[in-house]
């Protein structure tokens, strides 16, 4: 993996700081609903692979306008980006969402985004070991910290069943996840956002749909109505939210967030994506968080706190 990220935030106080974190804050949250609309249409008899061809596509499509438009001017930096953008596509838009979806259908939610959520500790990683960033101790102790929390939300105490395929899955998708965050954080590409996010999900549209012309992916769907506590809507209505809302806004607003915050601290905030699907599931299939889990949202947010800490020590 080349030209991956500059870690350091374009801004590193005043708005720009606080406007990232409410970016980050809405892309964790949006990304955070994706969990239990999947997990209604695979009840349905969606397979993995058309649920992701069909978010991946209506993304593309709502983002299409304003990445022409942010293009404007840019389209140069297509042939000199090439690389990062094909890698983006495949590997933190495409194989992060494949993966992820993959490892539910095979295992158990919670230990899925546990195992997938082990990204930002591979962020500090990498950047330690390509760039010689080293972490500061509070950056680390925020690790320590957020890993508790994730312990708690995802109730792993009471005892989960783990499918060896799942936990594979859900490794891949941690590979595709630490992509995301650091070509997203990387503010010498000249790309814009909104042109990055663009351009990503096309270029993951085009290839799990070439993947699906050659029958290499299984594609499955189906008509019926998606059962969710709150009632039975047309297929096409999760469909619609996974597209515009866990995708469309969430990678856009997830890579400004990451431009203007690093990757290494938007990859910590992200970890209120587990807080956010925690909620959504309690909403969407009457999955009620109990007391250990709203204190382990509480680690999350002290521990995302003290990452922020510690990156403006190193910055």
């Amino acid at each position: 993996m080349t030209q991956i990220a500059n870690d350091r935030p374009s801004v590193l106080a005043g708005p720009a700081v606080g406007g990232g974190l409410l970016l980050a804050v809405v892309s964790a949250t949006t990304f955070g609903l994706s969990g239990p609309l999947a997990s209604g249409l695979l009840t349905a008899g969606w397979s993995p692979g058309a649920i992701v061809l069909c978010r991946m596509t209506i993304a593309a499509l709502a983002l299409a306008p304003f990445t022409i438009a942010a293009m404007r001017g840019r389209w140069h930096l297509l042939a000199r980006q090439k690389g990062q953008i094909i890698v983006y596509g495949v590997l933190a838009v495409a194989g992060a969402q494949f993966c992820y979806f993959s490892a539910v259908a095979a295992m158990d939610v919670a230990p899925a985004l546990l195992i997938e959520y082990t990204a930002p500790a591979a962020v500090v990683a990498w950047m330690w070991m390509r760039h010689g960033q080293r972490p500061a101790r509070l950056t680390v102790i925020g690790a320590v910290i957020a890993a508790a929390g994730l312990v708690l939300v995802l109730d792993l105490t009471s005892g989960a069943h783990v499918a060896w395929s799942g936990v594979a899955w859900a490794l891949a998708a941690m590979v595709g996840a630490t992509a995301y965050f650091l070509i997203s954080a990387d503010t010498d590409n000249g790309l814009p956002p909104l042109a990055l996010a663009g351009l990503g999900l096309t270029v993951g549209s085009l290839t799990l749909g070439a993947l699906a012309a050659t029958g290499l992916l299984p594609m499955h769907a189906t008509t019926t109505p998606v059962a969710f506590a709150v009632g039975s809507p047309q297929w096409w209505v999760p469909l619609l939210l996974l597209g515009l809302v866990t995708a469309a806004l969430a990678y856009a607003t997830g890579i400004a967030a990451s431009r203007r915050l690093g990757s290494r601290v938007a990859s910590f905030v992200a970890l209120l994506e587990v807080v956010a699907a925690v909620v959504f599931a309690w909403l969407l299939v009457d999955q009620l968080p109990g007391f250990m889990q709203l204190a382990g949202g509480l680690l999350i947010v002290g521990g995302v706190v003290a990452v922020k800490l510690g990156d403006r020590q190193i910055a």
